[in-house]
């Protein structure tokens, strides 16, 4: 089995391009959603684009200001020591430095700045030169699904389970904006059940709402969740699919909501709390005899009738054998206690423990 714990509870906080090509606009962003991750104490990992810009672009196109992704990636181009000034302000800032490298020698350099795990955007789901690379690094990796078919998904699952590496899968629509009709959310059942042995995750670019989408994705099984993150800032106008730093607050308040409503994990029974074990053992019904029994006498169906009060010590409908052996004789409409009897029950001490400790202490007078 592989260990996919680092994917657990995770917050990926996207900072893409959004620096702007700025350091100190890189600095501020990382500065703002940092303080809002330390106050919510959630773990979360900034994470940046990293593009070899000289050779990702080709040099035919670089002037081509018409092609908004040339241009977009030829105006944020950082050098490899300004990511490592990002890099470094991410690890002061209390958040896990990440990356999504977009070519080979991204990959390297997210070796040498030491990031802990790698992204895989939708867009290279079957980009194999580049995974291969990834892999070559053995680095935990997360990759999302946006557009993919079900044999790239299928095929780079396998793919990084051969090299026993741990993989999270993420759903994602890569629709910029998303309505909230465009969700998918059932989408992360699908994965589960396909891919159980992997940490499912939410990538989500919806405007509308931080509250409701993550309640339904956490609820369904989702245990690591992405977002763009920007900040107003500069006069720039910031991409509606972006979140800003009280946004993110507020997604981080649903994902507690959602893990306290949800409780404990789908995968083993809950144990309920003592308030609630106390309430339901009030109206459990208790044993009380019909008429006045003997010692010795072996009970029968028609020595007994069963009602509440259940009191501290009897036995309820829950215990009762039939055959128990009477070690005292007990009045008619009087409790059957454990005490007066001879049965398996009143042989184990745990049993008879719980049996004293519930019901109701007729001794206490309520008004």
């Amino acid at each position: 089995m592989i260990e996919n714990d680092i994917f657990e509870d995770l917050f990926v906080l996207e900072l893409a391009n959004n620096h702007l090509g700025s350091v100190e606009r890189g600095l501020k962003i990382i500065q703002e959603f940092s303080q809002v991750v330390r106050f919510n104490n959630v773990r979360a990992t900034i994470k940046l684009q990293f593009r070899d810009v000289a050779h990702f672009v080709h040099k035919d196109f670089v002037n081509r200001s018409d092609l908004r992704y040339v241009k977009k990636t030829l105006d944020t181009r950082l050098s490899d020591d300004q990511y490592a000034t990002l890099v470094k302000a991410i690890r002061n800032a209390g958040c896990i430095p990440s990356a999504t490298p977009f070519d080979e020698r991204s990959v390297d350099l997210c070796v040498e700045l030491g990031i802990p795990f790698i992204k895989i955007a939708s867009s290279d789901l079957n980009d194999w030169m580049l995974i291969e690379k990834i892999a070559k690094t053995k680095k935990p990796a997360v990759v999302s699904t946006g557009g993919s078919s079900l044999k790239d998904m299928d095929d780079i699952v396998t793919f990084f389970a051969n090299r026993n590496i741990p993989l999270a899968i993420n759903h994602c629509v890569s629709i910029y904006p998303a309505e909230d009709s465009e969700l998918e959310v059932n989408q992360i059942d699908f994965l589960r059940n396909r891919y159980p042995d992997n940490t499912i995750g939410y990538s989500t670019h919806e405007f509308t709402d931080w509250s409701n989408s993550m309640l339904i994705a956490y609820a369904k099984g989702a245990r690591t969740f992405e977002r763009h993150i920007d900040i107003d800032s500069d006069g720039v106008k910031v991409s509606p699919y972006c979140s800003l730093p009280h946004q993110a607050d507020e997604w981080f308040r649903a994902f507690k909501k959602a893990k306290e409503m949800c409780g404990a994990p789908g995968t083993q029974k809950r144990q309920p709390p003592r308030k609630e074990i106390e309430y339901l053992d009030a109206l459990v019904r208790g044993v009380y005899a019909k008429a006045d029994l003997p010692v010795g006498h072996s009970l029968t169906d028609e020595d007994v009738y069963l009602a509440i009060p259940l009191q501290k010590g009897q036995l309820s409908c829950r215990e009762l054998m039939r055959g128990e052996i009477l070690l005292k004789p007990i009045q008619k409409d009087s409790p059957v206690f454990i005490d007066d009897i001879d049965s398996p029950y009143s042989q184990v001490p745990s049993l008879r423990q719980t049996i004293y400790n519930r019901g109701l202490d007729v001794s206490i007078k309520t008004s």
